[in-house]
């Protein structure tokens, strides 16, 4: 594999799966038994803040139940002995990619482990062993309502003019464990193909953006991740 060879590398929640963490795409629309519009909208959080405090603390309990997995941990070793640029980034609001070795993770969805303030944008770490109470006030503008600092359906997600110009620049573009509803992430083979990279999609079955990729690898992350990379690795 050539040094300069640049891979960007984008995870979703079928990655973390095999750790135990659900994905939102249930049957019936469903997230841990609740309607994804009433725990992942700020109108639901709107409608009913306390139900979403007991969801999201609930789903932060989990976090200290679960551990990074060998894809998680794969991933990390090709960040660290690939010679040229990995950059990575996530849909998961979760840290197993950090746990699992990771130095450096774009999360474009936010994380679970910080809260942001409504009134004034502040941001803050909420380790997952302190419960989130809806009445915590922010701690740059002692106001409200705090809420966790994740992307909601509606909202736009983070990072992503730095995302764009990696997009441009990579030579090895692959989606992991994704299934390519959620745009714009959906969007990013088309943009990383028209830059000129190849293109892979890793995923127990096809995505529904699965006839952009130029490669396709199916399988269990914990067993097609670790394989690829090793493949890079050896290249």
């Amino acid at each position: 594999m050539p040094r300069s060879e640049k891979i960007v590398i984008l995870t979703g929640a079928g990655i973390s799966a095999e750790s135990g963490l659900g994905t939102f795409r249930g049957a019936g629309g469903l997230w841990e038994n609740r309607r994804v519009q009433d725990v992942a909208t700020p109108e639901g959080f709107a409608r009913d803040p306390q139900m979403v405090n007991d969801f999201y603390n609930m789903r932060r309990h989990r976090h200290l139940e679960v551990q990074p997995n060998a894809a998680h941990q794969a991933l990390a070793r090709l960040q660290a002995d690939h010679p040229g640029e990995v950059v990575l980034i996530t849909q998961n609001v979760d840290r197993l990619h950090e746990r699992g070795g990771s130095t450096e993770v774009l999360h474009m969805h936010g994380v679970i482990d910080a809260l942001l303030c409504n009134h004034c944008g502040h941001r803050w770490p909420k380790p997952f062993a302190e419960a989130w109470r809806l009445e915590d006030p922010c701690p740059a503008c002692d106001g409200g309502p705090t809420r966790p600092d994740v992307v909601w359906f509606g909202e736009m997600p983070y990072h992503l003019d730095e995302i764009e110009g990696h997009l441009l620049s990579c030579t090895l573009f692959a989606a992991i464990g994704t299934s390519g509803q959620v745009y714009p992430a959906a969007g990013f083979v088309r943009a990383a193909m028209m830059a000129g990279a190849h293109t892979v999609e890793i995923n127990l079955e096809a995505s529904a953006v699965a006839s952009d990729f130029a490669e396709h690898i199916a399988g269990p992350a914990t067993q097609t991740v670790p394989e690829w990379v090793d493949g890079l690795l050896a290249e």
